[in-house]
């Protein structure tokens, strides 16, 4: 009974509302009580004089139609009042109706709107009233409609707008909320005055007509459209609030990056030449996130972390991690915590090649005074530490904290550590000098690596991957094996590097023809702009079979593959070209390859003509001054090939084969006396202390050995001939790692 009551109380209420709403429509006063005809938290957009007027039995009457839910009744009582015309009448019924939740009875009264035959009068009034605003002047005549009309109806079209979307039907609610922004933009071609706004709530309903057009776009399935509402509602003069600028503009840079959509650049109409404009989504979405940061650094806005998130990933994906460190830099203090902020630098300083400063970072971030148990910094620091030999101690006590940081906690986190020591250990042998040291580092890592791989029962592919690395490496080339084709099969083809693995091991074993069919069904697998490395191998692989027209028709395959990618990309490849980036460095080494296969077909013009690119690509490359040094060897001119390999020592005092070069030459230019033998002994030595399993430098060892013509000598050179068959044999076209 109660509930009934209260029920009764509530439609009293809501039809005495109605009722005086019809006073005034009957009174003339159209606008005046909108508010109060259904209670709602916006306030309503048309309304704002405040008249009374007295009631008539008119209007009481039509207050009992509403809630029969007979629009067309209501509708028609309203214009026989004679205070609205048909449109209004439609414009504020239908509000009523979505205001009540209505909304397809909303829609229906919104339809009847003859949105074309009004949109003149609404161009004109709104014309009209901005120039008076902007002026300050009285003299115009009288516009065809009241502002307040304008709103109402502008209101009707945005409302119906909502309702299309509510429905599900966003083309179509797309189209009429862009009717709004086309009446809006070309009345006010130079944008709504400042002081347009000031009594009335067209403002209102024009901000929220620019965020919701490109969201309708978004859901109607239609990016081009969604681009160019997003660039509209940016460009033109809406007058809008700072935040509300900045919302359409974090959510612009979101689109631009997650839609997969590729925007055409923007064609702005008047510019200064010296105006960066962007030329792909990517740029886009970069320059505003950067335009988001610099609002917030000069304190226009509110701190939003997701913005440097969004743009930590476009500027990796565009490869200049070393801008996205100069943005974390100017930020202010108290944004971000000092912990987050070395730990962001390091990662960008590491991702611009920078690692010396990365490591830096992390030293000072692991220190006492910070976080000396930070697991993130320890692994990044292990990383690093374990591409440095240098720096390969430091990472095994790195990696000895990272465990005891973890220990107890998490198993995996715990194999992750254990698998970074082994990588570290294994870096740590390769520097030591007594041979019983470096095959106890070399244990000692194969150990470490084994237990990750138990910890995770042999299902972590990046365990496995440096776990087949390492068996590679001391030759265990069957076991290398295994655990290559496991790690095969838990990725699903989907790394090259677990393909080009399988491949070097393979022609490690000799078999160079299944080491081409890894490499094809490798090619069948990714995407063409990851072929790169996969085409050199294959080319190796044919030259390592004497195939030599094959190798230089993949070599050429590969050349036209890099440049037509060069031309594919444009700001990210720029950005890396100026690093020396993967492409740059590929390029050069299949100049390098391409002289090397001309050499030993004894076609020197070609050969120099490879060489001649790579060096305009790279004039100080010790690659290319020993390629250089290895023709002139071929051709005899001895003195010449010694300048070159001289100069290549000079780029890169540890590049092996020049080492090894330099010591061949010698020994053929020069005679049997100690000073030769001991030179000679200098460069071999210090290549095999570079390079173990380097077979030529064990070859050219022993022959040294063997020139001195003693008993003592002649064992050693046995043993030199030895390890070098046994390295020849288990050689890979290319390097393991």
């Amino acid at each position: 009974m109660r509930s009934s009551r209260t029920e009764k109380g509530r439609r009293g209420k809501s039809t005495r509302n109605f009722g005086k709403v019809m006073k005034c429509l009957c009174s003339g006063e159209q606008l005046r009580a909108a508010d109060e005809m259904v209670p709602s938290e916006n306030e309503s957009l048309a309304t704002k004089d405040r008249t009374t007027s007295e009631s008539s039995s008119r209007a009481v009457e039509v207050t009992k139609k509403p809630h029969t839910g007979n629009i067309e009744e209501a509708e028609s009582s309203l214009r026989e009042s004679g205070c609205l015309n048909y449109e209004e009448a439609r414009a504020l019924l239908g509000r009523y109706e979505y205001q009540k939740g209505n909304i397809e009875a909303a829609l229906h009264v919104f339809e009847g709107i003859d949105i074309a035959a009004l949109t003149p009068k609404i161009k004109n009034t709104l014309a009209r009233v901005g120039e008076r605003r902007r002026r300050r002047s009285q003299s115009f005549s009288t516009p065809p409609m009241s502002i307040n009309a304008v709103t109402l109806l502008l209101e009707a079209i945005f409302l119906k707008a909502k309702s299309l979307q509510d429905l599900g039907r966003f083309k179509e609610g797309a189209q009429s909320c862009q009717v709004i922004l086309d009446v809006v933009e070309s009345s006010l071609p130079e944008g709504l005055p400042q002081n347009f706004v000031a009594d009335c709530k067209l403002q209102e309903i024009v901000s929220k007509s620019v965020e919701l057009l490109p969201e309708l776009w978004k859901l109607a399935d239609c990016p081009h459209e969604a681009i160019l509402s997003y660039r509209r509602a940016l460009l033109h003069h809406w007058n809008l609030e700072v935040e509300t600028t900045a919302k359409i503009q974090k959510e612009f840079a979101v689109f631009l990056l997650y839609s997969g959509a590729e925007a055409s650049p923007p064609n702005f109409r008047s510019q200064m030449d010296s105006s960066f404009v962007p030329r792909n989504s990517l740029e886009e979405a970069i320059l505003l996130l950067m335009i988001l940061l610099r609002k917030v650094c000069l304190k226009r806005i509110q701190w939003d972390p997701s913005i440097l998130d969004h743009l930590s990933f476009a500027l990796s994906v565009s490869g200049d991690t070393r801008a996205l460190a100069s943005q974390v830099e100017e930020l202010l203090p108290g944004f971000m915590d000092r912990k987050e902020i070395f730990y962001k630098l390091a990662l960008c300083y590491y991702g611009a090649g920078e690692h010396s400063v990365a490591l830096n970072l992390l030293r000072r971030l692991l220190s006492k005074s910070e976080d000396p148990m930070c697991f993130p910094a320890l692994l990044l620091a292990l990383k690093i530490c374990g591409e440095n030999p240098s720096h390969a101690e430091e990472g095994v006590g790195f990696a000895l904290r990272a465990m005891q940081s973890v220990d107890g906690k998490c198993d995996h986190l715990k194999s992750t550590a254990v698998c970074l020591l082994g990588i570290s250990l294994s870096v740590h042998s390769k520097s030591a000098v007594a041979d019983y040291e470096r095959v106890k580092r070399q244990a000692e890592a194969l150990q470490a690596l084994e237990t990750a791989g138990r910890m995770t029962t042999m299902s972590d592919p990046i365990i496995l991957y440096h776990l087949s690395l390492e068996y590679a490496e001391q030759r265990k080339l069957d076991a290398a094996l295994d655990c290559a084709k496991q790690m095969l099969k838990l990725e699903g083809g989907s790394n090259i590097k677990s393909w080009l693995l399988l491949s070097r091991i393979l022609s490690a074993q000799k078999r160079f023809v299944d080491a081409e069919t890894i490499i094809e069904a490798a090619l069948d697998q990714s995407g063409k702009w990851e072929q790169g490395e996969l085409l050199r191998t294959k080319a190796k692989l044919q030259t390592a079979q004497g195939q030599f027209k094959n190798a230089i028709a993949t070599y050429t395959q590969l050349l036209a593959f890099l440049h037509v990618q060069s031309k594919s990309y444009g700001y990210g490849n720029k950005l890396l070209k100026s690093n020396g980036n993967f492409s740059g460095r590929l390029e050069l080494e299949i100049w390098h390859d391409l002289a090397y296969v001309y050499i030993n077909l004894s076609q020197w013009s070609d050969a120099e003509i490879c060489l001649s690119k790579a060096k305009a690509i790279n004039a100080y490359s010790a690659n290319r001054c020993h390629a250089t040094g290895v023709l002139y060897d071929t051709k005899g001119l001895y003195k010449e090939a010694l300048r070159a390999f001289s100069e290549a020592l000079d780029i890169d005092p540890s590049h092996v084969p020049s080492l090894i070069s330099t010591a061949v030459v010698l020994r053929r230019l020069g005679d049997r006396s100690n000073h030769l033998y001991t030179v000679v002994r200098s460069f071999l030595m210090n290549a095999l202390s570079l390079d173990r399993t380097n077979h030529s430098a064990w070859y050219n060892l022993g022959l040294l050995y063997e020139s001195q013509g003693t008993p003592s000598f002649s064992l050693e050179a046995a043993e030199c001939f030895e390890a070098a068959v046994f390295l020849e044999e288990s050689a890979p076209v290319e390097p393991f790692r």
